[in-house]
């Protein structure tokens, strides 16, 4: 049974800033143990630059492994902003507003996590500059037209994008902190803040700002992980060098990144007590949506394979047979199979089960835990009969140090999410005011719901 409930800008100001203005224990707790797994990480990273990268599994031919798979994990994830933000509000999906920022924030420690992924493959991290057509003066010509070269300059535009939306869509909730705080916090927030004094001028160009951004950031989020593919598909290693690769991973970036952002959502809703502005009906909308993706992305894994098998070229039906019938390949493929769609899209077409936390969280891991899966399935046995030299063949064996710093990576997204609630709110103050203006207008999927609760 739901009936309506007002918030007041005063409770909702209260409720939302809880963290802000308090740190409750359990943050602290958690926190600190995840600060040793980064810590943990970064020594493992240490040890390698000290030691060299014989300290992974990689070897000749598969010279790319888990750095490189998590690389492509994390730009899918980071996904998740625009898809829930940029798109969402431009088809001006109400149900939105509570997810918003927590999706954006992801974005952004997501793609700042995949940019330190090749640093750390590379081995030499002083050597950044690599990544650049760089110095042509001293005769040294990088080869600009390969995607290697433009992941760099595609990244850090999504990046600065990214950071851009969340900063406009920050500022108005920087300045009832700053209305709120005294000392060093007013003044810090203060000048965050922008002078912002909340007067129609002001939220007109922040209005504009927002759509504007919207906009700007969709080509790029099609075109950074169309870049990622063109990673694999430029080159010639069998069953990299297929055309289908950019929309498949594109739609799967979006699948794991709003599986990922309900899970966020999940954990903050029993977290940080945030029953008043995330409902069941948020999850049932989301499910819904990504029933959708989902099945959309095994339209194009689906290409991927019948491209294989009806070109049937010898190299690439080699490197399916190892995935499909090849221990461990074989145990990892229908693992991903069946935790990227074969549970979890069944279940998100019961209306109990997308109203359901617990479940919702099992079956988005699940996706998650088989899109990582999938990644790697992708880019070690096509490395591992590669070429032309069938006597150039070896395994790929992850080392501790390798799964220490993938683990870390989880870890320190984690650490950042964490450290960023304790500054700003994770639901924006001023959406979740709107949508109490807005009333009878709001929308969650065919369900009128203006700001209600279920009833105990």
């Amino acid at each position: 049974m739901y009936y309506r409930r007002t918030l007041t800008d005063e409770q909702i100001n209260r409720e939302l800033l809880g963290t802000v203005f308090s740190t409750p224990l359990w943050w602290v707790l958690l926190v600190s143990v995840l600060g040793i797994v980064v810590l943990g990480a970064a020594s493992a990273v240490g040890f390698m630059v000290d030691q060299g990268l014989q300290v992974t599994g990689l070897n000749r031919p598969v010279f790319w492994g888990f750095f490189i798979t998590n690389f492509v994990f994390w730009v899918g994830i980071s996904h998740a902003g625009v898809m829930i933000s940029a798109i969402l509000r431009l088809s001006q999906a109400e149900w939105r507003r509570p997810m918003t920022r927590a999706a954006e924030v992801m974005t952004v420690f997501s793609l700042m996590t995949a940019a330190m992924m090749p640093l750390v493959h590379l081995g030499r991290l002083w050597r950044f500059y690599w990544f650049t057509p760089y110095d042509f003066a001293r005769g040294i010509w990088p080869d600009v037209r390969s995607p290697l070269v433009w992941d760099p300059m595609a990244i850090t535009t999504y990046l600065t994008g990214s950071v851009l939306f969340v900063y406009t869509a920050l500022i108005p909730d920087l300045a009832v902190i700053r209305d709120r705080s005294t000392g060093w916090r007013k003044t810090i927030y203060g000048i965050l803040s922008l002078n912002w004094h909340g007067n129609p001028r002001q939220w007109k160009l922040q209005a504009i700002a927002g759509i504007l951004l919207s906009a700007l950031i969709l080509p790029v989020f099609v075109s950074v992980h169309s870049i990622v593919s063109w990673d694999f598909g430029v080159s010639l290693v069998p069953s990299w060098h297929v055309t289908v690769f950019a929309p498949y991973f594109v739609i799967g970036a979006v699948h794991s990144g709003v599986s990922a952002v309900v899970t966020l959502m999940a954990i903050m809703k029993k977290m940080y007590k945030l029953d008043n502005y995330i409902w069941e009906e948020h999850f049932d909308a989301v499910g819904r949506l990504l029933v959708v993706v989902a099945t959309a992305w095994l339209f194009f894994f689906w290409l991927d394979l019948v491209f294989a098998f009806w070109l049937a070229e010898e190299q690439e039906l080699t490197v399916w047979r190892l995935r499909l019938f090849h221990a461990p390949w074989s145990w990892l493929f229908l693992t991903f199979i069946v935790f990227s769609y074969v549970i979890p899209v069944p279940l998100w077409l019961s209306r109990r089960v997308r109203r359901n936390l617990t479940l919702m969280i099992i079956t988005t891991l699940m996706v998650n835990v088989g899109m990582w899966l999938e990644r790697f399935i992708i880019v070690v046995p096509s490395l591992m009969q590669k070429g032309p030299l069938t006597f150039d063949y070896a395994s790929y064996r992850p080392s501790v140090v390798e799964i220490t710093i993938v683990g870390g990576t989880f870890a320190l997204v984690a650490f950042l999410i964490l450290m960023f609630s304790k500054f700003f709110p994770l639901i924006p103050l001023w959406e979740a005011k709107e949508g109490q203006r807005l009333g009878d207008a709001i929308k969650v999927g065919a369900i009128n719901v203006p700001g209600i609760v279920k009833e105990e």
